[in-house]
């Protein structure tokens, strides 16, 4: 698969021309890879008006996640979370009334800032009892059933999927449920681009999501930043043409150049040896599972690149520190760690090592997330006048900006809920202390 947006940038190293054009620091510099951080020169294309190499690359990106469209971002997954969003609201059938979304309640904050930017009003589906903040399980039938009890069809069902913790929804099983409602289902798949490249694809533009947001920074081998908007070839064709505008309001005008290389170079990976590679990792990841099993740990089900381990995640995560292992995430029930093909196969090894002389311990298990009712829009509150007052303060107050450390940015309280003592305490399990509300 040829590289239109790397190859253009090398033939313009190449020509030794003089810089007469931003960025400032005229292609050097200590970092090493300013010369390949160019600006839209001559023939180099416009992100959000493509009609050149960078139009080229999103099409063979398409072609390989087997989208009917593919747009690049150079801002995460939280510039296309709110892209698609907005897709989905200024789309939708019926445009009398406030819009509503459906929305799993262990969204990213970014979804949050959406509905503050969009200014739509947000129902949440809730895992059935106790559970993680990362994790919001939804059943096809619970879904189902929570259409049917709402009274104004919403413009969108949102899902994560995998979550922070590698657990999958069943988005087969939803997206069928969403076309017999006529809703279009929207899937955060930050955490599974790669899911396209297994051997039997377990990606949302396979099972029947409408729009997905990928952060191929986060499993293939992009830069941060970079990540894909992809439309289904089902979907309504105004999600497509209307997808590179959408993504123009939430983004920057100039987009990271080393960034749109990279994810072009990892189209070439893609259609090449990267998902053999992806596969041989699968294996090893499958491999320290078991291993780990057989000494005791409980390891999560869930996504096969994705190794969670059930306990005192905190105390683990040091563990694994003093062992040279830096983990993705830690809280006081799990530890994260995300493994990808370039990770050399002796870090699995040192995974083992590190673990090795350590027992399983128990963790402290999460409080059942708090359902509090909602006093105003999220937008009135993000936008409202706040102060941050100390958690056990906040009680009785209205959440103003969420508060949500990254990662995993899923926040407690949501802006326009009621801050109550069971928010409070869920707040001080997962490590805030402060938390900012309306001004009364």
């Amino acid at each position: 698969m040829n590289t239109p947006i790397y190859t253009f940038v090398t033939r313009y190293l190449e020509s030794g021309a003089a810089r007469l054009h931003m960025p400032g620091h005229k292609g050097r510099g200590a970092l090493g890879c300013e010369a390949r951080d160019i600006t839209e020169i001559a023939g180099a294309d416009e992100l959000y008006a493509a009609s050149g190499i960078i139009a080229e690359s999103e099409m063979n990106a398409a072609t390989l996640f087997g989208a009917g469209a593919t747009f690049y971002a150079a801002e995460g997954s939280s510039q296309c979370v709110r892209a698609m969003l907005y897709l989905a609201m200024v789309n939708r059938p019926d445009p009398a009334g406030r819009p509503v979304a459906l929305a799993a309640r262990n969204a990213h904050k970014s979804f949050l800032y959406a509905a503050a930017l969009c200014d739509f009003d947000v129902e949440w589906l809730f895992p059935e009892g106790a559970g993680s903040l990362c994790a919001c399980p939804v059943t096809p039938e619970a879904l189902a059933a929570r259409l049917d009890a709402m009274a104004k069809k919403p413009f969108c069902v949102f899902v994560t999927s995998p979550d922070y913790l590698g657990g999958m929804q069943d988005v087969r099983g939803l997206s069928a449920v969403c076309r017999r409602y006529g809703v279009p289902l929207l899937v955060d798949n930050a955490h599974g681009a790669y899911l396209r490249f297994l051997p039997e694809s377990l990606h949302p533009m396979d099972l029947g999501a409408d729009m997905c947001c990928d952060s191929a920074h986060k499993t293939l081998p992009v830069l941060t930043g970079g990540a894909y908007l992809h439309v289904s070839r089902e979907a309504d064709p105004r999600f497509i043409a209307g997808a590179k505008a959408a993504l123009s309001l939430f983004g920057s005008t100039s987009p990271s150049w080393l960034i749109l290389q990279s994810l072009d170079l990892c189209n070439a990976r893609l259609a090449g040896e990267l998902p053999d590679e992806i596969a041989r990792t699968v294996g090893r990841v499958g491999g320290l599972k078991r291993r780990l099993k057989e000494r005791g740990f409980e390891v999560l089900d869930g996504e096969p690149m994705k190794l969670t381990l059930r306990g005192d995640g905190l105390a683990l995560a040091e563990d694994l520190r003093r062992g040279g292992v830096v983990c993705e995430y830690a809280d006081r029930e799990h530890v994260v760690l995300m493994p990808a093909p370039d990770n050399p196969t002796s870090d699995c090894d040192r995974i083992a090592a590190a673990l090795r002389t350590l027992r399983p311990r128990a963790g402290t298990p999460a409080p059942a997330l708090p359902r509090p009712a909602r006093a105003v829009s999220v937008r009135q509150a993000v936008f409202a006048p706040c102060e941050d007052v100390r958690v056990d303060e906040a009680v009785g107050r209205v959440c103003a900006a969420p508060t949500a450390s990254c990662p995993p940015a899923v926040p407690v309280a949501v802006s326009g809920e009621i801050v109550t003592a069971e928010v409070a305490r869920a707040l001080r399990y997962y490590g805030t202390e402060v938390i900012s509300v309306c001004k009364e």
